[in-house]
């Protein structure tokens, strides 16, 4: 998986010459290369696969990498260190493909849905992946206590991950326990706000953060980088998010353009770096 962050002027000509015909990419390196001027430049019909993960990828994106490249499908992955692994198959109907993260790789993995109390939610419903199969652990070594919260009685792996099963059988990411934004009580999904706001048509890329507030706790900043030539206000989004049915309390309280944004050495979103930004300006403020 490419995480690095090799320009487009590097690897089009690269894939061009060396006629590649599978691409491992990251969403953000993916997003930024769809939106690379220079991609009408090059011949990238080699390219059959793209493979992506490590955070979700938006059907929007799907659609408009598989329209760069015209004759790639792009294949979603999900796997965590602790063993499950699941991808989209080739063969899966487009919408499918573009919704899901996929299924498991084995047909002996177990996957249940739970709630806050560790309780199965209704088929169909967002709870947290808990996970049990033939080459995922059972425990982490020398850690019993951090084990009894991790794991259940019975051997299942609690991932922290927030998912629902799509009819198809497949599964859909919503998003992770700990990357929520607890508005005075209110939990937001930031990951529900970022698919949300990736569909404006003025949004390369953004990330969610929640930033310090000294009544509610938490409100929530969206760090955005613009599409080129564009330059989006808070007003403007807030009006496109409500327009889209987003509750009021959901909504972005702040806007921060950016021309990127930090990545960690895995290639996902660096959210904590973000989160400690604002955590130190509000430090400063106070």
């Amino acid at each position: 998986m490419l995480n690095e962050s090799p320009r487009a002027d590097e690897v089009f000509p690269l894939i061009e010459r060396e006629r590649v015909t599978h691409l491992e990419l990251v969403p953000a390196l993916l997003i930024r290369y769809i939106n690379a001027p220079s991609i009408h430049d090059f011949d990238l019909r080699s390219v059959r696969v793209i493979n992506t993960g490590g955070q979700k990828l938006q059907p929007e994106v799907k659609r408009r990498a598989e329209s760069m490249f015209p004759n790639a499908c792009v294949q979603e992955v999900f796997g965590m260190a602790e063993g499950l692994l699941m991808f989209v198959r080739l063969d899966d109907p487009d919408d499918v493909r573009y919704e899901t993260a996929g299924r498991p790789v084995c047909e002996d993995d177990e996957i249940l849905m739970v709630d806050e109390d560790r309780n199965p939610v209704p088929d169909g419903e967002v709870g947290e992946l808990l996970v049990r199969g033939p080459y995922t652990l059972r425990g982490y070594y020398g850690v019993p206590g951090y084990n009894a919260h991790t794991f259940t009685p019975d051997g299942f792996y609690c991932s922290g991950d927030l998912m629902r099963r799509h009819p198809s059988g497949n599964y859909i990411v919503e998003g992770r326990k700990k990357d929520l934004i607890n508005r005075g009580g209110e939990k937001i999904s930031a990951e529900e706000i970022e698919n949300l706001i990736l569909s404006h048509p003025a949004v390369l890329n953004v990330a969610c953060v929640p930033m310090p507030d000294p009544v509610l706790g938490e409100r929530l900043c969206a760090f955005v980088i613009p599409r080129p030539g564009h330059t989006p206000t808070l007003a403007e989004l807030t009006a496109f998010l409500t327009d889209r049915g987003l509750a009021r309390f959901k909504l972005p309280e702040r806007l921060e353009l950016t021309d990127e944004l930090p990545l960690s050495k895995f290639g996902k979103v660096a959210k904590n770096v973000l989160t400690k930004r604002l955590a130190e300006e509000a430090e400063t403020r106070a």
